[in-house]
């Protein structure tokens, strides 16, 4: 068990150290970076293609991202589980 809580303590160290080695950056989206470096390239390019809805605030933007990820590991979690039960089943047969 004092292993475990070694392990959670190194996880969450690991996780927070980099937040504070990087003080005031500003943590923005590849669409962003992408629509600088091109206007830099060519001012005069035209987007060809714009969002028909934009979250209101950067932590709308997040909550969907985290939401879409949960999602996928909650997906991804349940086929593997799927799966290992129907090996454990096709095996005790």
């Amino acid at each position: 068990m004092k292993y475990s809580w070694i392990l959670i303590v190194l996880v969450v160290i690991l996780a927070a150290v980099p937040l504070f080695m990087v003080q005031g950056s500003e943590f923005g989206g590849s669409d962003g970076a992408a629509e600088e470096a091109i206007t830099e390239i060519n001012p005069s390019y035209q987007p060809w293609f714009a969002p028909f809805w934009e979250p209101p605030g950067g932590e709308t933007e997040s909550l969907l991202f985290a939401l879409q990820a949960a999602l996928g590991a909650g997906f991804l979690g349940y086929y593997f589980g799927y799966k290992r039960g129907q090996a454990k089943a096709a095996a005790s047969k």
